[in-house]
């Protein structure tokens, strides 16, 4: 009796975006995001009262305006992410064939959402499924809201798959050395400033405080990045930005470093945004857009944003040997049973 290949459902999931850049599709979008309790850990019935009184019917405007900047034909986020899931499976096909491997895309929230991937993988009966979050440093504000999905997903099956969750890769090699390189490539053909600036996306200080490990994983890539790019102290630092409400986020703010650097007399900037894996609106509006012209106007002379990874043939391998790993345990657990 010959037996089947083996079934393996790969998912790599980003964050979300908004269908289009519209002010009811942000709407929508900006509910489901800030209604997640992860994502914003005021009392749930306080919390309702601020969203649909304050935020809801005035910030999606504001949003649209500022996706329709960045939109092509899609969400760069969606498209980058698209690319990467075609890019990882032509790898990973070929490596594998002793197993019956689909990639897909997902996203925590908006489209492709999370829940009909699961819905749909159930549907199909894999043997085993993988989701790596492109999350590079774990939070519990951005990777434990996919880790809730899995949950409540597993309690609704019958026939349960073998799961692998990829926690993060905040300081795996491949990818200290993608950001690297992302860097050095970038220097080569503009040279280098003055001062380079690692900004990543932050989180309210007390959900540090409370044990969130995100901001101290972010240090940690920072320190490991400027060690392999040969950097003094004085030629880099790390910021944290998108500050949202009026509680104290992880410091250094992005905004207000850039501020002090200008009054003191640094003219050239090069930033960098090693916790996105995409470019985003984070990263090609406000950081890219909104910074450089603070930068500017408070007496800078030079604001270069150096993009996200994306779909660079390193950031592409990190990806394929994460995957590969998991695949390899799978594949000698197959053979031993």
């Amino acid at each position: 009796m010959s037996l089947s290949i083996p079934k393996v459902l790969i998912i790599l999931a980003n964050l979300g975006t908004p269908d289009a850049p519209s002010a009811p599709a942000v709407r929508a979008f900006l509910k489901q995001f800030l209604s997640d309790q992860r994502v914003i850990e005021i009392p749930k019935f306080i919390w309702a009262i601020i969203l649909h009184a304050f935020v809801l019917p005035f910030r999606p405007k504001r949003v649209a305006k500022a996706y329709a900047q960045v939109w092509s034909e899609d969400s760069p986020m969606r498209e980058i992410l698209f690319q990467q899931v075609e890019l990882t499976q032509k790898k990973l096909i070929d490596c594998n064939p002793e197993l019956d491997l689909n990639i897909v895309a997902a996203m925590t929230y908006g489209q492709p959402g999370i829940n009909q991937v699961l819905k749909n993988a159930a549907q199909t009966q894999y043997d085993h499924i993988i989701l790596l979050p492109l999350f590079p440093q774990y939070s519990a504000t951005s990777t434990a809201p996919l880790y809730d999905v899995i949950s409540k997903w597993v309690l609704e099956q019958r026939n349960l798959p073998g799961l692998s969750l990829i926690r993060d890769y905040y300081q795996h090699p491949l990818y200290i050395q993608a950001l690297a390189n992302s860097v050095r490539e970038y220097q080569q053909q503009h040279g280098q400033a003055e001062k380079l600036l690692m900004s990543f996306h932050g989180i309210p200080q007390p959900y540090a405080d409370k044990g969130d490990p995100y901001a101290d994983r972010c240090r940690v890539t920072a320190l490991k990045v400027a060690q392999a790019l040969g950097l003094a102290d004085d030629q880099w630092a790390i910021s944290f930005q998108s500050r949202f409400g009026k509680q104290e986020w992880v410091k250094p703010y992005t905004d207000q470093l850039l501020l002090e650097w200008a009054q003191q007399g640094v003219k050239s900037v090069q930033v960098l945004s090693p916790a996105f894996s995409a470019d985003c609106l984070e990263t090609l509006e406000e950081l890219a857009i909104q910074n450089a012209e603070f930068f500017l106007q408070a007496g800078g002379q030079q604001y270069d944003y150096i993009p996200a990874l994306n779909n660079r043939s390193d950031h592409i391998e990190l990806f394929t040997q994460l995957l590969q790993t998991q695949l390899d345990a799978i594949h000698f657990h197959l053979k031993s049973a």
